[in-house]
C-alpha cells in the first residue's frame, strides 16, 4: 500500500470511529454517570437521574444558578414570608442535600449555614461604628463554630438568628410568649424535654393558652358551656372546664371531641 493510500485509510477509519463515538456518546455518558453516581436523587429531582450536567458544572460542582433555572418562578417559595429569603441566597447546597435516596424532600436544616448566609447580606460597616463591628465579629465567630464570647448586645448563641422571622407564622403560642424563641428552644432540638406543666390546680392557663376561635363566638355558650355543665364562665377561665391531662379531657365529662 502506498503512503497516500495509508493516509486515506487512516482518515476513513478515524472518521468512522468518530462517527460511532458521537452516535454512542449518550449511551456512554449514561454508563459513566451510573458508575460515579453517589446515590439516588430525591423524588422531586428523580427526572434528572441521568442528567448530571443539569445541576453540576465541571470543576465547580453544583452552582446556585443551576438551581435558579428551575426554581426562579417558584411563587410558593419566594412569595411566602417564612421562605422569601431564598430570593437573595447565593448557595443552595448548604441546606439542600441530594443523592440521599428517594426521599420526598432535600432539606437538611443547618442554622449555622443560615447565620453565614445572613452575614453575607449585612452591608459593610464603617470603621467608625465600632459597637456594630464588635457584634458582627461576634456573629462571625459563632457562625464558624467557635464558642461565642459574651457581649453586651448579644449574650446567647441562640441570638445569632431571629427565630421569629421564620417561625412566627406557625407560632403555637399565639404571640403570648413574645418573639424570643431562644429563651426556651434550641436549634438542635425544638422540643423542650425539661418542660413541666404547672400544677393541675393552677388558674393561670390563659398566660400560655389561647382559646380557639369558636370560644369567641356563640358556639361557646351554646355548645362548650353546655357540654361542660357550666352555667357561666369566661373564655379565659380555662381551668373551669379543661384538665392538664389533655385539652379535650373535660371535667365531669371525660374526653370529648367538640367538632
Amino acid at each position: 500500500m502506498t503512503k497516500l493510500g495509508l493516509i486515506l485509510a487512516l482518515i476513513v477509519v478515524g472518521g468512522a470511529a468518530a462517527t460511532l463515538s458521537l452516535l454512542h456518546f449518550p449511551l456512554a455518558q449514561r454508563v459513566v454517570q451510573r458508575a460515579v453516581k453517589p446515590g439516588a436523587l430525591s423524588q422531586p429531582h428523580a427526572f434528572l437521574e441521568n442528567n448530571c450536567a443539569a445541576c453540576h458544572t465541571a470543576v465547580k460542582g453544583v452552582e446556585a444558578k443551576s438551581c435558579v433555572v428551575c426554581h426562579a418562578d417558584n411563587k410558593s417559595l419566594l412569595q411566602r414570608q417564612p421562605s422569601s429569603f431564598h430570593a437573595d441566597i447565593a448557595s443552595c447546597t448548604a441546606c439542600h442535600v441530594e443523592h440521599q435516596g428517594r426521599v420526598p424532600g432535600t432539606t437538611k436544616m443547618d442554622h449555622v449555614a443560615l447565620a453565614k448566609i445572613g452575614l453575607r447580606q449585612i452591608p459593610p460597616v464603617p470603621s467608625s461604628d465600632k459597637p456594630r463591628s464588635d457584634v458582627i465579629a461576634w456573629l462571625v465567630q459563632g457562625a464558624r463554630g467557635a464558642p461565642p464570647s459574651p457581649t453586651p448586645q448579644l449574650n446567647s448563641g441562640e441570638e445569632r438568628l431571629n427565630c421569629a422571622t421564620c417561625h412566627q407564622s406557625k407560632d403555637r403560642h399565639f404571640g403570648l410568649l413574645g418573639s424570643d424563641c431562644g429563651q426556651c428552644h434550641a436549634t438542635v432540638k425544638w422540643t423542650i424535654p425539661e418542660f413541666r406543666h404547672p400544677s393541675p390546680i393552677s388558674q393561670s392557663c390563659a398566660q400560655c393558652h389561647q382559646a380557639p376561635p369558636s370560644h369567641y363566638m356563640m358556639h361557646f355558650k351554646m355548645v362548650s358551656m353546655t357540654v361542660a355543665h357550666m352555667g357561666k364562665a369566661e373564655v379565659n377561665q380555662c381551668f373551669l372546664c379543661h384538665q392538664t391531662t389533655s385539652w379535650n379531657d373535660i371535667k365531669g365529662v371525660g374526653f370529648y371531641k367538640h367538632h
